[in-house]
C-alpha cells in the first residue's frame, strides 16, 4: 500500500510564551483538557478520577531519566558536552549501568569541531581521593558517535552519571537544568534508569493522587520503555512517511501482561510512550501466531499496519502470555520503531489516552491525530485560546473516543 502524509497538515502556531519553561509548584494543579466523544471541556488534573471511566486500568511507563549530559574538557580547556543516548558495550541497560572501569555508549557530542582527537576528561573527588573520567571517540557517525568512557573511581557507570551528569531537559526549554529539574523531570513512580527524556504525561501524578485513585477502585500497572532523544527529532521530510523512526527499548513482565489482559477495554495509557509500548504488543503476538520469535526483536515502523484487522489486542496478549508461560519466561524484552499515524492505524489495546500537548509537525502529534482524527485541531485550538501550557512541563489532556 502506498502511503503519504504531508507533515504541513499537522502544523499549528505555537508562540514561545505558551511553552511551559518550568513546572508548576504542585504537580497535579495543572489544567486538564477533557475530550469525550467529540465534546471538549476543561478541569484540573487532580480531579481526573472523576472523569475517567470507573474501573480503568492506568498504564504507567516507569522508566527513569538518566543524568545523561556530561560537561567535559580538553587539556586546552575547550568545553565539550557529551550526551549519552544508549549503551553500546555492554548493550543491555542493566549491565551498562552496573559496569565499573569502562564502557562504550552511543552519544551526541556538542562542540564536536573542538574534539578532533584525543581524550577529554572530568576531574573530581570520590571518597576523598582524586579521580578522573576520560572519554574518547572510537567511531564517528553523522549524528551519533561511539564514545569509550574510562574511570578510576570505585563507582558503577550509573553512579558516575548520578554524581557527574546533568538531567537532559528538552532543548526547546532554552535554559540550563536546575536542581529542581532533578526531581520534577522524573515521575514519582520512576524506577528503571534508561531514558534521556521523561514520559511527561506522568509528571502530573502525585503519590497522594495515585493512592486516592486506588482507594476509588482504579487499577495501576507499569511497563518500561526507555525514551530516546529521537522523541525530540523534528519531521524534516515533507512526506512524513519518509521520516525514519527512532528505536526505543521496552520491557514488560508476565504479571503486567496478565493484568492488562484482564482489563482489556478499560486501558488508560498514561503518555505516548505507554501507548507505543502497548500498541507494539500486537506485532509481537502476531509474530508468535506465525511461529516467529517475539523476544529481543524490533517492531518495524510499519509492522502494525500489516496485522489482519480481526486480530485483536486480546488475541495478541493471549498469544504472548501463552508463549511466556510455555517457556517459563517472567518478562519479555523488545524494541519498537512503530510510527502511529492517521494512515489507518488501529488501536488494539489502548482505550483512552492521557497526554500533554505536543510540538507542531511532530510524530507525537501524528499519534494524537491517529487516535482523534481531525478533531485534534479543535482540541489544540481550544487549548491555545484558553490558556493551556504546552509541551513537557505543560498542561495535560484526557482523550476518550
Amino acid at each position: 500500500m502506498e502511503r503519504h502524509i504531508d507533515i504541513r497538515d499537522y502544523d499549528y502556531p505555537l508562540p514561545d510564551d505558551r511553552i511551559a519553561k518550568f513546572p508548576l509548584e504542585e504537580r497535579s494543579a495543572s489544567k486538564l483538557l477533557v475530550y469525550r466523544g467529540g465534546m471538549i471541556s476543561e478541569s484540573r488534573f487532580g480531579d481526573i478520577a472523576g472523569l475517567l471511566p470507573e474501573g480503568s486500568l492506568l498504564v504507567f511507563n516507569n522508566t527513569k531519566v538518566v543524568r545523561a549530559r556530561l560537561i567535559m574538557h580538553k587539556e586546552s580547556g575547550a568545553r565539550i558536552e557529551v550526551f549519552c543516548l544508549e549503551p553500546h558495550d555492554p548493550a543491555d541497560y542493566e549491565r551498562a549501568f552496573a559496569v565499573k572501569g569502562s564502557c562504550r555508549w552511543s552519544c551526541i557530542v556538542g562542540n564536536l569541531k573542538k574534539w578532533k582527537e584525543g581524550d577529554i576528561s572530568i576531574r573530581f573527588e570520590c571518597g576523598g581521593k582524586p579521580a578522573r573520567l576520560l572519554a574518547r571517540i572510537e567511531e564517528r557517525g553523522s549524528r551519533e558517535h561511539i564514545v569509550r568512557f574510562e574511570w578510576d573511581a570505585d563507582l558503577t557507570f550509573g553512579q558516575l552519571l548520578e554524581y557527574l551528569g546533568r538531567i537532559p531537559i528538552p532543548p526547546y526549554l532554552n535554559r540550563e537544568s536546575t536542581d529542581d529539574d532533578n526531581t520534577r523531570y522524573q515521575t514519582v513512580y520512576s524506577k528503571f534508569e534508561g531514558s534521556v527524556a521523561a514520559p511527561t504525561a506522568g509528571l502530573h501524578f502525585t503519590e497522594e493522587l495515585i493512592d486516592s485513585m486506588k482507594a476509588r477502585g482504579f487499577g495501576f500497572e507499569e511497563v518500561t520503555l526507555h525514551v530516546g532523544a529521537g522523541t525530540f527529532l523534528p519531521v524534516k521530510e515533507q512526506d512524513a512517511v519518509n521520516h525514519p523512526m527512532h528505536t526505543e527499548h521496552f520491557v514488560l513482565s508476565l504479571s503486567a501482561l496478565e493484568n492488562i489482559r484482564r482489563n482489556t477495554g478499560r486501558i488508560a495509557a498514561v503518555g505516548t510512550t505507554s501507548v507505543r509500548t502497548l500498541e507494539s504488543l500486537p506485532a509481537l503476538g502476531w509474530r508468535i501466531r506465525r511461529g516467529l520469535q517475539p523476544d529481543d526483536v524490533t517492531v518495524g515502523q510499519w509492522e502494525p499496519y500489516d496485522i489482519p484487522d480481526d486480530y485483536t489486542g486480546a488475541d495478541a496478549l493471549d498469544d504472548i502470555i501463552a508463549w511466556m508461560r510455555g517457556r517459563g519466561v517472567s518478562r519479555i524484552k523488545a524494541s519498537t520503531r512503530i510510527m502511529i499515524t492517521p494512515l489507518g492505524f488501529r488501536f488494539r489495546i489502548a482505550t483512552n489516552i492521557i497526554t500533554n500537548f505536543h510540538q507542531p509537525q511532530s510524530t507525537l502529534l501524528l499519534l494524537v491525530s491517529a487516535y482523534l482524527g481531525e478533531d485534534w485541531r479543535r482540541i489544540y485550538d481550544y487549548a491555545l485560546r484558553n490558556g493551556f501550557r504546552f509541551l513537557s512541563y505543560g498542561d495535560s489532556s484526557l482523550l476518550m473516543r
